[in-house]
């Protein structure tokens, strides 16, 4: 099996590839300098995408309705948190909570200054300490190995291969140089403008989905307890079907660790997470040392799980 480095490393070059083919016929058929195609396609997208990843700590917890909480509102979750963080070589991020019974939990922030490790009241409720211990490995995966940099980076390229796509359909529409000066067929050329914005978004979810496999594992074999992780995703999957999020932003689904939103089978293709029951079937094939020896307890009912009052 490829390991989801070497795997997430061989997506990047495809689509750092993808970028230089459409920015160079950008170049070649509007500019009239493969250069000039590159640098304004990079541009359009790095102004957005740089904007979008100064501030996705607040635009997540915004977009998805969470709000910063103190230590004695989420004392459980809490001490799990500053439990592992150390275990990652992490100072202990600060920690959210989403207002949704659905069951699930991200990361977000730039860096491990303005890292935000984030669950809802659903999955309090749902997981008993040893899973909550396998979740907030997950997450803090993420953060060490500062995932949202990366996705950053694969949405800016992503979206420069769109943008050199519009520009170039909009200045064949509307004026410019045509395709035939140069011998290209036009339809050849429509195709491709099509395509690579296409290929370009499933090589960016499978980036996603290379990523989740690498924190499934990263966070397993740092806490030394696979099996938590195994099953709090069981739990998860079955809950997020029966429940799905009824607030926050499908634009975000790639930070939970769980699809919060379901669509159609036709949605199931551009998934930004692998299949849950093959995450648990690697989580379960590795050969780790169990090192977890904290008591279990079950789930807290009602709020108090959460740790809030009312």
């Amino acid at each position: 099996m490829v390991a989801p480095q070497v795997k997430t490393a061989a997506l990047f070059a495809a689509i750092l590839g993808l970028f230089v083919v459409v920015g160079g016929l950008l170049g070649e058929f509007v500019f009239q300098d493969v250069y000039a195609g590159l640098v304004v396609a990079i541009g359009l997208s790095l102004a957005i995408n740089l904007v979008t990843y100064a501030f996705c700590d607040r635009l997540v917890l915004w977009l998805n309705r969470a709000h910063l909480v103190g230590d004695d509102e989420v004392p459980r979750l809490s001490r799990v948190v500053r439990e592992l963080a150390p275990r990652f070589g992490l100072t202990s991020p600060r920690i959210a909570l989403v207002e949704s019974e659905t069951p699930n939990a991200f990361a977000t922030g730039r860096d491990e200054r303005h890292a935000v490790v984030a669950a809802t009241v659903g999955l309090l409720r749902l997981l008993d300490d040893r899973e909550l211990r396998g979740v907030i490995a997950h997450e803090l995966a993420h953060v060490k190995d500062r995932d949202i940099l990366l996705m950053t980076f694969a949405a800016t390229v992503a979206g420069a291969i769109s943008y050199a796509a519009q520009i170039m359909v909009f200045s064949q529409l509307f004026g410019g140089r045509g395709p035939r000066s140069n011998g290209v067929n036009p339809i050849v050329l429509i195709l491709a403008l099509i395509g690579a914005p296409i290929a370009a978004m499933l090589i960016q979810l499978a980036i996603s989905r290379s990523r989740e496999s690498r924190a499934d594992e990263v966070g397993a074999r740092t806490i030394g307890d696979p099996e938590s992780l195994a099953r709090a995703l069981e739990k998860l999957e079955s809950a997020n079907v029966r429940r799905p999020m009824a607030t926050g932003s499908p634009a975000t689904s790639s930070l939970f660790i769980v699809n919060p939103f379901r669509g159609s089978w036709f949605a199931g293709l551009f998934s930004t997470h692998p299949p849950i029951r093959a995450r648990v079937e690697r989580l379960r094939s590795m050969r780790i040392e169990a090192t977890y020896s904290v008591p279990i307890r079950s789930p807290l009912g009602g709020r108090g799980a959460a740790g809030r009052s009312g």
